[in-house]
């Protein structure tokens, strides 16, 4: 039977949800994403479609890994999820080698996320973790949302310079964090010690986030030394997870200059 227009296949509409291999090569777009993956090293790239335009301003990157195919933007849209906002880029690439809590000990600056789960979320925090300053995340291996294009084009190109590190156990990734030197805080609304004094004078400093609504787990929150709040408003109830955050890097930034 010859396929009508109401029971012809929609390639679009019946793509299935993305299904995530962890060592498969993912799609991400979006100028800043691209160019951010472009310029990293560490990224092997398989893939580079772009219009015309966007690939005139590539001669901004220099030397390319890959040659751009020519697309036309009807043609990228069918390579991404649906409402994907591509800017007439995209990229294929392979997931960025996997890292350790004992790999990152050396550095100053750490967020730790405790069951956050929104790609958005996730990748607006890596954007203010960038914009603020810290090297790495910390997420949970279970349970989290791997990195996707949709958290990568949130991030703006953060995802290819804060370090992603996955942890079996979070409560017990703090512990190693601390043995190294690290000063420890929770954000929690109902605590009494402002934010501003926990982060105060520490040389290692590792800020830990929960999920809206359940906030820290008790185990997470008993692994940090100090649990904080961010002093707002009566009439508002809490902050949602990627404004705390940018509000908590802020403060850390503050602190160590």
């Amino acid at each position: 039977m010859k396929p009508t227009p109401r029971n012809r296949p929609n390639r679009r509409n019946d793509r299935k949800p993305e299904k995530f291999d962890p060592n498969a090569p993912i799609w991400l777009w979006g100028t800043h994403a691209v160019t951010a993956a472009l310029n990293n090293p560490d990224r092997r790239i398989h893939r580079l479609c772009a219009t015309k335009n966007a690939a005139l301003k590539l001669s901004e990157v220099g030397s390319l890994p890959v040659q751009p195919e020519d697309c036309l933007p009807k043609q990228i849209d069918e390579l991404l999820p649906r409402d994907a906002v591509h800017q007439g880029i995209a990229v294929l690439v392979s997931p960025l080698p996997e890292l350790t809590v004992e790999d990152i000990l050396d550095y100053q600056r750490i967020v730790v996320f405790d069951q956050l789960t929104d790609p958005h979320n996730i990748g607006a925090i890596f954007r203010s973790a960038a914009a603020f300053g810290f090297e790495a995340a910390i997420l949970q291996t279970r349970n989290v949302p791997p990195v996707t294009g949709v958290m990568a084009k949130t991030a703006a190109g953060a995802i290819e310079t804060v370090k992603e590190v996955r942890a079996v156990n979070i409560s017990r990734a703090i512990d190693t964090l601390k043995s190294a030197g690290f000063h420890a805080v929770g954000l929690d609304g109902g605590s009494e010690i402002a934010l501003s004094d926990a982060v105060s004078g520490a040389p290692k400093l590792a800020i830990v986030i929960g999920a809206e609504g359940s906030g820290l787990r008790q185990g997470v929150a008993s692994a940090c030394d100090q649990i904080a709040s961010i002093p707002i408003q009566s009439a508002m109830e809490s902050l949602n997870a990627s404004n705390a955050a940018a509000i908590a890097f802020y403060e850390a930034s503050r602190s160590k200059s």
